[in-house]
């Protein structure tokens, strides 16, 4: 799967693909081959690079058009 919006988001905040590889503690050619596609983006990258960006994982897995992140619900814990 190409995510055409990683290359985006990282050239957008003037990173090297060796700054994201380095936050995601892997290879920069790693990295690469996710953003060509070649290789799968793990989940647990796909949320730091979510988080990272201050985005959700929708928009990078361009599911839909809208930056910011969804709120975070509350936990709410029931008394016995």
């Amino acid at each position: 799967m190409y995510l055409k919006r990683l290359k985006d988001l990282r050239t957008d905040h003037d990173l090297t693909q060796e700054n994201i590889a380095d936050m995601l503690k892997c290879h920069r050619e790693v990295y690469r081959r996710y953003e060509q596609g070649i290789r799968t983006l793990p989940i647990d990258y796909l949320i730091t690079i979510a988080n990272y960006y201050n985005t959700s994982t929708d928009y990078l897995l361009e599911l839909t058009d809208v930056k910011e992140p969804y709120p975070k619900k509350k936990k709410s814990y029931k008394r016995p």
